[in-house]
């Protein structure tokens, strides 16, 4: 339990309570001084390796025995960055760089009274893993096997900084996943493609209607200006319905194969230029960015990297649409 004070630490006085701005503190009468509590700065770091969260296992009170992010308070003469990057060296023999200050929090103390927690994202630098005096011990836990930790502000930080990552860590497991056949489910619910895919399911019928109104009157695609809407726009469909599997990855390259070779052979049965067919299948591509920006589906869901991402695999699965095509329409009878 934090001490209360009881003697003016300038004259030896007793201490009295007095109101000071609708604020009951600390008052010497004999030196007509108010004493001010204010919170402690406590620093804590996010140091995060493959999914791995540094921690460290206190050795002292309070919560001795539970573990916490690499956190202590800083020191007078310091800067806040400069006590973090301390604490860090100290409790795990790591050598850290900040990267950003993550979240700040209040947090009550039986032990120190009014806490104030500065959770920064750092980076190792150097170094080498080791718990310091203060620590029973340091070391890298799992995302998903994360022990309870001994201060709610610590908790509330990592839940913030693990949040901020999922998207980041979706793009990468589609990545690695990329060539496989079909996503295991927890990748398949998690990758920031399948939710965009659902953007185009949900979204289907508006893109088709604009894509439909685009290609019976665009320039480019003269021969569609008559053509059957009814066959235009299952087409239409049946091209959201592949891209939504393949950005979900479930995803079949043969079925793309023989729908877009089968589709080529139609345009030049129906007598159609190559010209016009290839370029009816860009105005998808672009009905989609276009709806997606005005719903701000990319701006708000997406960073740079991911929208990088999701513009690599509609480029794929387009390119792939294309040469079928084109081989469908270029086979001999």
């Amino acid at each position: 339990m934090k001490k209360q004070r009881k003697h003016c630490l300038y004259c030896g006085k007793v201490i009295i309570k007095k109101y000071e701005d609708g604020v009951q503190r600390d008052y010497c009468g004999a030196c007509q001084t108010f004493f001010y509590e204010n919170p402690l700065p406590v620093v804590s770091c996010i140091l995060e390796s493959s999914r791995q969260i540094l921690l460290v296992k206190r050795d002292r009170p309070p919560s001795k025995g539970a573990w916490c992010l690499p956190s202590g308070f800083a020191e007078a003469g310091e800067s806040i960055e400069g006590a973090a990057l301390r604490e860090l060296k100290e409790e795990t023999g790591i050598k850290g760089k900040i990267v950003r200050l993550l979240d700040v929090d209040s947090y009550k103390s039986r032990f120190y009274g009014d806490l104030l927690f500065l959770t920064f994202v750092v980076e190792q630098a150097g170094g080498k893993l080791a718990a310091g005096d203060d620590c029973a011990e340091a070391k890298f836990w799992p995302l998903t096997k994360l022990p309870p930790l001994a201060f709610s502000s610590n908790k509330k930080a990592l839940d913030a900084y693990i949040k901020s990552r999922k998207d980041y860590w979706a793009i990468f497991d589609s990545i690695e996943h990329a060539d496989e056949k079909k996503l295991t489910p927890k990748i398949a619910k998690n990758s920031l493609t399948r939710r965009l895919a659902n953007f185009i399911v949900n979204n289907k019928e508006e893109i088709i209607n604009q894509w439909l109104a685009d290609a019976t009157t665009n320039p480019s695609t003269t021969e569609y200006h008559n053509y059957d809407r009814q066959i235009l726009q299952k087409i239409g469909d049946k091209i959201l319905s592949q891209l939504s599997l393949w950005l979900g990855g479930l995803y079949d390259v043969n079925r793309i194969r023989n729908f877009y070779t089968k589709l080529g052979r139609e345009r030049k049965k129906s007598e159609f230029k190559i010209s016009e067919a290839l370029s009816a299948l860009s105005l998808i591509r672009k009905h989609i960015w276009k709806l997606g920006l005005a719903h701000d589906a990319f701006a708000k869901r997406t960073e740079l990297y991911m929208t990088f991402e999701l513009q690599r695999r509609m480029t794929i699965f387009f390119d792939l649409a294309t040469f079928y095509l084109t081989r469908g329409y270029e086979e001999k009878k």
